[in-house]
């Protein structure tokens, strides 16, 4: 990436690289809905082309992970810590890499959900790239809070947007407690391996309402030193 094209990523904001990447992440985990969607209409075909498509994108959110990291200056005249920066920026890019496990999963064993779980499992699917959106709000208002230095109606403002990501992933793990209940219920007409391997996709959904917190979490502790 030329040296130029960096500057124009960090631009005049020192979270512009956390804000651009967070971008591309949810581009990638936005693309589970399309693939599960395709999934439950048990068309391989398509859900290959959207696998391929969220592996793709994860590569891209990697690259600019990479490069962020590489360019990062490595004193920054702000109320940030660099090692801060780096460490939202790693959790930002494990929801990425989540999503490309997931798909990878179910690609890799043709995994069928059953019927009952179908609607369940979107509003699930769902409801956890919420979450990652909430996060993205959050990042997104960072420049605003800088330029009150941390204070004022802005610092509410984020501190709401972190109060609601939490509530949206408690949302997600009261539905993962109903799917996993209706997995339990059917588990005796299922194939032992695959409700092995279905109880995992069910985790890793809900990874990415987990790791979405965990970077509100990190603003605030940001917001803390």
């Amino acid at each position: 990436m030329a040296r130029s094209t960096i500057s124009s990523l960090f631009g005049s904001s020192p979270v512009k690289p956390l804000q651009t990447h967070m971008a591309s992440v949810q581009e990638c985990i936005a693309e589970l809905v399309p693939f599960f969607e395709a999934v439950i209409q048990e068309d391989w075909k398509k859900a290959r082309t959207q696998q391929k498509k969220i592996a793709r994108l994860e590569g891209q959110a990697d690259k600019l992970k990479r490069e962020l990291r590489m360019h990062l200056p490595k004193s920054l005249f702000m109320p940030v810590s660099r090692r801060d920066l780096l460490e939202v920026l790693t959790m930002q890019d494990k929801i990425a890499n989540k999503a490309k496990d997931i798909a990878g999963l179910i690609i890799g064993r043709k995994i069928v959900l059953p019927e009952a779980l179908h609607d369940a499992f979107m509003e699930y699917v769902g409801r956890c790239i919420e979450a990652s959106a909430q996060a993205q709000t959050a990042i997104n208002e960072l420049d605003e809070l800088m330029e009150t230095g941390f204070g004022g109606k802005e610092l509410s403002l984020l501190e709401s947007m972190i109060k609601k990501l939490d509530a949206i992933e408690s949302e997600t793990d009261k539905i993962q407690v109903k799917i996993r209940s209706a997995v339990f219920a059917k588990e005796k007409e299922m194939d032992p391996v695959e409700v092995m391997f279905l109880y995992k996709v069910i985790d890793w959904v809900g990874d990415l309402a987990d790791l979405a917190q965990r970077v509100g979490s990190r603003f605030e502790l940001m917001l803390a030193r």
